[in-house]
């Protein structure tokens, strides 16, 4: 039994050693001149994607993603979140068929929301204008075109 008690003790002790020893280290590092903190990497190597769903769900985003997979070269993963490579798939499709003229950046401007809008008036009932304003009307349209596929 002695030696169970001892080694008790002896941890007991050690790390009430350890925590004192980290507060102090803590203590003094907080009146210290605060340092320029220097970025670790370019901002565009840590910069999040951004992810525009268009109001769709996790499972009609996967749908999308699956079909982009399939027919327009979409090589990232199947998430459920359309991010940057997710509409750079989706803008290719959209130039190729839909006249989206803008870049293949994976941006949801206005442009790829107006070639948008044209492939969901045209098969998925879409009825509003043209325009690239991602409204109601136009997500309930893609809603639609994601369930489709």
């Amino acid at each position: 039994m002695r030696p169970n008690i001892f080694t008790r003790t002896l941890l007991a002790a050690t790390t009430t050693v350890a925590l004192a020893a980290g507060s102090l280290a803590a203590a003094g590092t907080s009146f210290a001149a605060p340092a320029t903190a220097q970025p670790a990497a370019a901002s565009e190597a840590v910069a999040p994607q951004a992810v525009n769903n268009l109001g769709l769900n996790a499972t009609q985003a996967k749908k999308v993603q699956r079909w982009l997979k399939k027919y327009w070269n979409y090589r990232g993963s199947i998430d459920g979140k359309l991010g940057t490579n997710s509409w750079k798939a989706f803008q290719r499709c959209l130039k190729k068929y839909w006249g989206y003229t803008g870049p293949i950046d994976g941006v949801v401007g206005k442009g790829t929301v107006k070639a948008l809008q044209r492939l969901l008036k045209d098969s998925y009932g879409y009825r509003g204008p043209i325009d690239g304003v991602a409204g109601s009307g136009t997500k309930a349209a893609f809603k639609r075109f994601a369930n489709a596929h």
